[in-house]
């Protein structure tokens, strides 16, 4: 056996020991969901592009099989043509000057206090770094053959102050120490002087917004409905200028038998005529509701920041979606500060959420 077989064969074994310890997934009830009929489909993210920063399941999009003909999709009436281009007309430029409350919270400039909790990696003959999260590479190494831990130095966080034989979860690799934790001290040059420390919290995960529309008489029955259906998801890719990605709601919670509700958020254009057009394909509980972004404006969000933040170094990784329901796209960067305000201000940071690592405490 040569190296390379050697090789291949270490990481086969590493993977299938790894699938081997994960818990099987739970059966879905597909009968309940698609109808009574399994049909055969693929799942592609809307923004491939941007999962460099995150893996998020709200960015899916259901495509139609490469074999159906979506001929059936009822074609755009003159009225959905007048209020897709006389409706809520938000654009990633849109709001440029507007205030922006949601955001100016979060900034902060040297001398501030502040907070971080997550992974801490100390180089031996190197200042320790708290490493916000960031995409890595989901490899199984072999026992004794991990790789050091390592921090992009575009997002490492210098620290001065940090005890290492306190750190959560502490581990050396290579004589590289790492561990978890949370710090709380005072910002300076792209680094904390950590004057607290605590163990690491596990951020919250993210919550689903309650559904907007009212239930009707009698409430939400059970019944399946054809989400997947060809036609239904050639109709829904049309208008991925319009609309935001499908949210399906569990308004009774979990369970065989709960009724399932698929939501469609509007960005732009009449919320009644949208509806009255996917009527004439979608056959199930559906909810209509106004969105900020459509699909379309957070691609177009995503390539604004490409371009704006092209070899800066203000450690912004990005966005991959819009919140659930089609809210302001998310955008996750180390700190938020001046600079970083002033790189994402011609998107328009009214519709934007930044998730910055390092946070300010009042």
């Amino acid at each position: 056996m040569n190296p390379t077989d050697e090789v291949d064969d270490l990481l086969t074994r590493a993977g299938a020991r790894w699938r081997a310890d994960q818990p099987s997934a739970p059966e879905p009830d597909l009968d309940h969901i698609l109808g009574g009929r399994r049909r055969p489909r693929r799942w592609v993210p809307a923004l491939a592009a941007a999962s460099v920063a995150a893996i998020a399941a709200a960015a899916l999009t259901v495509l139609p099989d490469g074999g159906q003909d979506p001929a059936a999709v009822p074609p755009a009436t003159s009225d959905t043509q007048q209020s897709f281009a006389q409706g809520n007309q938000q654009t990633p430029m849109a709001g440029v000057t507007q205030p922006d409350p949601v955001n100016d919270k979060l900034l902060v400039g040297a001398g501030d206090k502040v907070q971080a909790s997550g992974e801490v990696i100390a180089v031996p003959g190197q200042e320790p770094v708290f490493c916000p999260s960031h995409p890595t590479d989901l490899i199984g190494y072999p026992p004794g053959q991990e790789p050091a831990p390592s921090c992009p130095a575009n997002i490492a966080v210098k620290l001065k102050g940090v005890d290492l034989d306190r750190l959560g979860d502490a581990k050396t690799i290579k004589n590289v120490r790492r561990g978890t934790a949370t710090l709380i001290g005072i910002w300076g040059n792209r680094s904390i002087d950590v004057q607290e420390q605590k163990a690491y919290v596990v951020p919250p995960a993210t919550q689903i917004p309650p559904l907007p529309c009212k239930a009707p008489q009698g409430g939400w029955v059970s019944k399946p409905n054809n989400l997947n259906a060809p036609a239904v998801l050639a109709f829904l890719d049309a208008h991925s200028a319009q609309i935001a990605e499908p949210l399906v709601q569990y308004p009774d919670g979990h369970g065989r038998g709960k009724p399932i509700v698929v939501q469609v958020g509007v960005a732009h254009g009449d919320l009644a005529v949208f509806r009255s057009s996917l009527d004439k394909v979608f056959d199930g509980n559906l909810c209509i509701s106004r969105a900020l972004l459509s699909r379309g404006d957070v691609n177009r969000i995503y390539q604004t920041l490409t371009n704006l933040t092209a070899g800066q170094e203000l450690g912004i990784q990005m966005t991959s979606a819009s919140t659930p329901g089609g809210g302001r796209a998310e955008v996750e960067v180390v700190v938020y500060t001046e600079a970083v305000k002033a790189a994402l201000t011609p998107v328009g940071l009214n519709l934007l959420t930044v998730k910055p690592a390092v946070q300010p405490i009042a």
